[in-house]
Parts: structure tokens; sequence; C-alpha cells
């Protein structure tokens, strides 16, 4: 009777895991997404990888835009986020040519088109390098998207950047859909990057 009893738990167990795994639960997201979501369709900035052709803050069509702020001069921040960003478009296989990457200077003072390209280039081939010497529309983009920085010269000449570390990702819309916060490994931007390639018709 008892070995009749596990048995039939066994089994019981067994059908619950094959409809578990078999099931069309929700996946779920690591970044966050803001309600109401931001749009930065209004936004643009010149591509210096592209001889400062406007660049306007929307996918092309079928793909996603991830959007950055940095500077090449960043020691640990920058350089971390886009190598987790090239190893999570290496993850993605053939989707990977569904997914743009653009890289907004912060301290375009120091970070010249040519520089900054090649810079973004290193990680990213094709990522768009954008960068302005226009303060005010410098940091209208960067209130659009809720980005923050500054860039300050201390008394010794010496150069002092702050900036948020996190990164966007932008529908063909202008639509900010996902937000991913600094430190999101390269596994969880891939899938993050799978799940919104899936709501986006190619």
């Amino acid at each position: 009777m008892i070995t009749s009893r596990r048995t039939a738990v066994a089994a019981l167990v067994g059908l619950l895991l094959l409809s578990a795994c078999g099931s069309d639960a929700p996946r779920t997201l690591s970044g966050y997404e803001l309600s109401p979501a931001p749009s930065v369709a209004d936004r643009s900035l010149p591509d210096a990888s592209s001889g400062n052709a406007d660049f306007a803050f929307k996918a092309s069509a079928g793909k996603v835009l991830i959007v950055y702020f940095g500077y090449m001069s960043c020691p640990d921040i920058c350089p971390t986020t886009l190598a987790e960003v090239k190893q999570a478009l290496n993850k993605l296989g053939g989707k990977a040519d569904r997914v743009e990457l653009a890289m907004i200077t912060v301290d375009p003072g120091r970070d010249t088109g040519d520089g900054l390209t090649q810079y973004v280039h290193g990680f990213i081939p094709n990522a768009h390098a954008l960068r302005t010497d226009d303060a005010d529309a410098l940091e209208s983009a960067a209130k659009a998207f809720g980005a923050s920085f500054s860039v300050t010269k201390k008394a010794d000449g010496t150069i002092e950047v702050s900036h948020s570390a996190a990164m966007y990702v932008v529908d063909s819309t202008g639509t900010v859909i996902l937000t991913w916060p600094f430190g999101i490994k390269a596994a969880a931007l891939a899938d993050d990057l799978r799940i919104l390639l899936d709501r986006s018709p190619s």
C-alpha cells in the first residue's frame, strides 16, 4: 500500500513538473518598465559615426535601440557595460542584427567624434557614436531619458565626470520600453532582448 502511494505521488510530481516545463507562463524581464513609458521621439543628436548626421532616438522597424550615456575616459562603468552588451549580442545569434546601440558622450570637451566612434566600435561594430557641443541639446536628451551627468574642472585642472549608469531600450515609436540599471549581466540582457524582440514584429 505504501509503495503504491509513493508511486502515485511520484507520478503526480512528474506530471506537475512536465506541466510547468510546458506552460506558457509569461517570461519576466530583468529590467524595469516605467508607466507611463517615456517618449524620446522628439529628441535627436549628431551621429559622429555617420558624418554627424542627425540621429533620432527611434529604433528601425522591427528592431530595438539601446541608448547609453557615458564617456571614453570612464575607468570602469562604461567599459564594463559595453562589454556586457557585446556578450549579450553574441548570445542572441542571428537576432543580434535586430539590436542597435547608441552611446552618447557626456564629456564632449574631451571625446572627439573620431575617438568616440573608434571607442564604441571597439565593443560593438556599427554602433552609433553620438556627440554634441550644444550643452542644452545634451542636457535635454539626458532629461528625456531620465539620465543625469556632471562634468566639473578641479582647481588643479583635472576633469571630474559623474553620470548615471542605466541603459535604455527604445522601440520604433521612440518610446523607452525598458530601463536596465547598472550591473545586469549579459545573460539577463540577452533574455530581455529576446522578449522585447518577440514583441516587435520583424
